[in-house]
């Protein structure tokens, strides 16, 4: 089944895609895509949907955003873009890295984003993201596949100037990552896949294109990780759970700051106000946004120095 939303007389509404994946008809109100997955025979036949004439909302209500970074080429890339002497840390083989992102900036397909205030290098990201369907704990990679009710595209919207300043402090990105995350167009089951599913991995085509000019294409095969290994993972000692929404990181060429890392230029240059950016990814649909003006900036003071001794040494027995 292949999912979207849109908002309808200010109430959400789930709607079910036609093959075409560019339009579809709505369900009745209340309803939203697990629901209908645990009730088979609900018709959707309301209201038709032409996405490229409505703004839709992400497919499902999120719950949590967990974004990954799987892709080897876009980890180089990208790193060479902060420090050109940079490689791939020995780390990043080791575990599949995550952060946490803002739920509450979620958007959907056709939808405005907000420049992030005081960017001067605002990105895209091209990513597919897992949908989990049912709560988990400390789930094996064998477990966690069945925890996985679908996938959509996701694009992690980065102010890359202040993500590279505020990543100095070392806990990784926050504002740089704060503005938006656009979700959608569709949410597509698992079993819709099933046929391009080998070893865990989807052999998806995946292309981004700002202003109807394609920058990039790539598979979503060249993961490090399958999707199973990353819930697995993002469940250790902690749980996932229904809505929580696992993004794959940005594919090989998939953000502008993998070029400017690679070739040492700000080029393709940095998006601005007005610029269309679409994320294709096979079976997936397109998901279109257009780039708006930022909020302003409000300034804060810098930090107060204190005065401080360190602790005292250690002494064990006391």
């Amino acid at each position: 089944m292949k999912f979207f939303r849109r908002m309808l007389d200010g109430v959400p509404r789930l709607g079910l895609a036609n093959p075409d994946l560019v339009s579809g008809r709505l369900y009745p109100a209340g309803l939203d895509a697990f629901e209908v997955i645990s009730r088979p025979g609900i018709a959707a036949d309301g209201d038709f949907v032409d996405f490229a004439a409505v703004e839709l909302l992400p497919p499902i209500q999120v719950a949590t955003i967990r974004d990954f970074i799987t892709f080897e080429q876009h980890t180089e890339g990208a790193l060479r873009s902060v420090a050109p002497e940079k490689g791939v840390p020995d780390a990043w083989y080791q575990a599949p890295s995550f952060y946490f992102t803002n739920p509450h900036a979620a958007i959907g397909h056709n939808a405005t984003v907000p420049m992030a205030p005081g960017s001067r290098q605002f990105d895209f990201e091209l990513e597919v993201a897992a949908v989990i369907g049912a709560d988990g704990f400390n789930l094996s990679v064998e477990e966690a596949g069945n925890h996985i009710a679908g996938y959509m595209i996701l694009n992690d919207w980065s102010a890359r100037d202040v993500q590279r300043g505020e990543m100095t402090v070392g806990l990784g990105p926050a504002k740089g990552k704060d503005t938006a995350t656009s979700l959608g167009p569709l949410f597509v089951t698992k079993d819709e896949l099933e046929d391009v599913t080998s070893d865990g991995f989807l052999d998806l085509s995946m292309s981004v294109s700002v202003n109807g000019k394609v920058l990039a294409t790539d598979s979503l095969a060249n993961m490090a990780w399958n999707f199973s290994e990353l819930v697995s993972y993002a469940s250790r000692g902690t749980w996932v759970r229904r809505g929580d929404i696992l993004g794959s990181g940005t594919s090989g060429g998939g953000c502008l700051a993998e070029f400017w890392g690679w070739y040492g230029t700000e080029a393709p240059p940095a998006l601005e106000r007005d610029d269309v950016v679409s994320l294709t990814v096979e079976r997936l649909g397109t998901l279109t946004n257009v780039v708006g003006g930022a909020s302003p900036v409000h300034g804060i003071p810098k930090a107060r120095r204190r005065s401080y001794v360190p602790p005292m040494p250690f002494a064990p027995g006391i």
